[in-house]
């Protein structure tokens, strides 16, 4: 064959990869790695058993509760009517993820934490449990390469193939957010950080709670806007104001930190959306209680809960490390998935529930 017409092959080739990127991003290309830090399987009952172990929960000692950094309590709930909205979209920026088709659902009134669970809320539902985390038994997690102390990055010798800027480190847990020689302290009104599902799971239980499914967290964070990107609308910065806590400069060497914070911040920070609801984009990944799965059909749908069963679970909102260059997931329609004994430092959760817990409801 000619030479020519091996460069014109060649030339066509790039092309058609080219527009395969450009209109399917990938996951390699295309993200921060967030869903690749993924521990072991664990099995269906070792959830359970976990969960099962603080559903006794005493509402009154719950409320009485002070913890150790008299921070002002962050755990409100709010009343979301139910109805038709719409999920997902036709436009998905990552096909693969299952963005799409948009689907009409139906759900029924429930209620959603305000904010994220703050590291103060988690301290009491420790310091009333004596609950270890999935992080402290395994004695590591993951944390961005960044926020690492340079003795702490001196130490390790190992990160996740497909995103190098993703470390395992010991000692690494909630207490410990950036490594062993880190601590919360002057962050208890941060969200907490490194809970698995199953440590969040955990936590809902025993505060007379849920995790949200995947649709009570999208209608959530869409506050009656249809077809948007954001829960306030199309435009990332309306009236060039922050309204979200995700990377700014070149991912993953350069964060500008333009929106004040280069790791979390409070979960009471920025504007709530139309709901009243904060940090429902951005700060950290948000667990939700479906299984993961990527095959969806435009039916309509009535209070759906995901597939029975699975090897992830499915968490929404992006966190601090996002950035549309890298990781477009900080939109209500985007999702990704880890194990639920996984446990990383932009991963976090609020809760939801049917009825609101009784320690919660105005006092008469």
């Amino acid at each position: 064959m000619d030479v020519p017409v091996l460069y014109f092959i060649l030339i066509l080739v790039l092309i058609v990869r080219q527009n395969n990127c450009t209109n399917d991003k990938s996951e390699e290309q295309e993200s921060c790695g967030c869903n690749a830090l993924n521990r072991g399987r664990e099995s269906d009952a070792t959830v359970c058993a976990q969960t099962e172990t603080y559903a006794n929960f005493d509402h009154d000692k719950y409320g009485a509760v002070a913890n150790s950094n008299n921070n002002n309590r962050t755990n409100k709930m709010i009343f979301i009517k139910g109805g038709v909205f719409t999920m997902g979209t036709d436009k998905p920026v990552f096909v693969a993820d299952g963005e799409g088709p948009s689907r009409k659902v139906t759900l029924t009134d429930y209620f959603m934490d305000v904010f994220e669970v703050s590291n103060a809320e988690f301290e009491i539902f420790v310091n009333s449990t004596g609950y270890k985390t999935e992080a402290e038994k395994f004695g590591d997690s993951f944390v961005f390469e960044t926020l690492l102390s340079e003795e702490t990055k001196a130490g390790i010798t190992q990160a996740v193939a497909a995103a190098p800027w993703w470390l395992p480190v010991k000692g690494s847990n909630w207490k410990h957010p950036y490594g062993p020689d880190s601590n919360v302290k002057g962050r208890m009104d941060h969200p907490v950080v490194h809970v698995s599902w199953n440590d969040a799971a955990a936590y809902c239980k025993w505060a007379g709670k849920r995790l949200p499914t995947e649709a009570e967290w999208e209608h959530a964070c869409r506050a009656g806007l249809s077809g948007r990107l954001f829960p306030w609308g199309n435009k990332l910065l309306p009236r060039g104001k922050h309204r979200v806590n995700i990377w700014q400069g070149q991912f993953p060497s350069d964060n500008t930190a333009e929106d004040g914070y280069t790791a979390t911040a409070p979960v009471t920070q920025f504007p709530a959306n139309a709901y009243g609801l904060h940090n429902m984009i951005g700060n950290v990944w948000e667990w939700t209680s479906d299984w993961w799965e990527t095959k969806h059909k435009a039916t309509h749908l009535h209070n759906p809960v995901g597939p029975p069963g699975g090897s992830d679970k499915v968490k929404k909102g992006g966190s601090y490390l996002c950035h549309e260059s890298y990781c477009y997931r900080y939109r209500c329609a985007a999702r990704s998935q880890n194990t639920p004994d996984s446990s990383a430092g932009n991963l976090g959760f609020r809760c939801a529930a049917t009825t609101l817990p009784e320690y919660l409801q105005p006092r008469r």
